[in-house]
C-alpha cells in the first residue's frame, strides 16, 4: 500500500509540473504534508524518483541551469500509462479501513479531464456502496456475542467514516457534474507568491534547454 501511494505521488506531481527538478517534486509534495498522512519523507522521495528513472517510468536530464546542477525529470510514454493505472485503481477500489491511496488520487484529479473523473468516482460511489453494508451499524453488544463490545465500536467507527465519505462522494459528484466545483486549470488561480509560479518559468527554461541539448545530440550522430 506504502508503495504503491509513493508511487502515485510520484508520478503525479511530475505529470503536474514536468519537466522539473527533484527539489520542486520534494517542495510540492512536502506542502501536501505527505510526511503526515502517507508516510513519505524527503528521503523516500529522491530514492523513489531514482526508481522510477530505473524502472523506466521517467527520465533523468543533468542540466546545468547558470552556477548549479540540477537534475530534472519527465514521464516517460510507460510512466504516464503507469500513473493512469495507479490513479484508476486508487479511485474505484475502495478500503474503508485505509484510504491514504484514495487521498492521493484525489490530489491528482485535475489531471483527469472532468468527464473522466466523474465516472471514476461514480464507480469508487458504487463500491462504497457495497462496501458499507459489510460494516456494522449496531453497536449493541448483544447482537454480537462473539466479539468484545469495545471492538463492535471500533468497527462502527470505520462504518461511520464510511457512509460520511458516501455523503462526501456523493456532494462532489454533484459538484462537479453542474460546475461548481471546476477541476481545470481555469478553476483556480494561484496568488502572486505561490512557488507554482517559478514552477511554471522553470518549466519552459528547462525545455528549452532539453530541447536544445537533444538538437545537438541528433547533430553530432549524423
Amino acid at each position: 500500500m506504502a508503495s504503491n501511494t509513493t508511487r502515485l505521488l510520484l508520478l503525479g506531481t511530475v505529470a503536474l509540473f514536468e519537466p522539473v527538478n527533484g527539489y520542486q517534486i520534494r517542495r510540492e509534495l512536502m506542502s501536501w504534508q505527505v510526511d503526515r498522512w502517507a508516510n513519505v519523507n524527503p528521503g523516500s522521495i529522491y530514492h523513489g524518483l531514482g526508481s522510477l528513472v530505473s524502472s523506466g517510468l521517467a527520465v533523468r536530464h543533468d542540466l546545468a541551469d547558470g552556477a548549479r546542477d540540477v537534475a530534472v525529470y519527465e514521464l516517460t510514454d510507460d510512466g504516464h500509462t503507469e500513473f493512469r493505472r495507479l490513479l484508476t485503481d486508487a479511485i474505484v477500489t475502495v478500503n474503508v479501513f485505509d484510504r491514504r491511496d484514495f487521498h492521493a488520487a484525489f490530489g491528482l484529479l485535475p489531471l483527469l479531464e472532468p468527464e473522466a473523473a466523474i465516472e471514476l468516482l461514480d464507480r469508487r460511489h458504487a463500491a462504497l456502496a457495497a462496501a458499507v453494508t459489510e460494516v456494522p451499524v449496531d453497536t449493541d453488544p448483544a447482537d454480537h456475542p462473539h466479539v468484545p463490545p469495545h471492538a463492535i465500536r471500533g468497527m462502527a467507527l470505520w462504518g461511520a467514516e464510511a457512509r460520511a465519505e458516501l455523503g462526501w462522494l456523493a456532494d462532489v459528484v454533484d459538484d462537479l457534474r453542474s460546475g461548481r466545483l471546476d477541476i481545470t486549470s481555469n478553476g483556480w488561480t494561484p496568488p502572486a507568491d505561490d512557488p507554482g509560479h517559478q514552477m511554471t518559468a522553470d518549466r519552459e527554461r528547462y525545455r528549452a534547454m532539453i530541447a536544445l541539448r537533444q538538437g545537438r545530440q541528433e547533430a553530432t550522430s549524423q
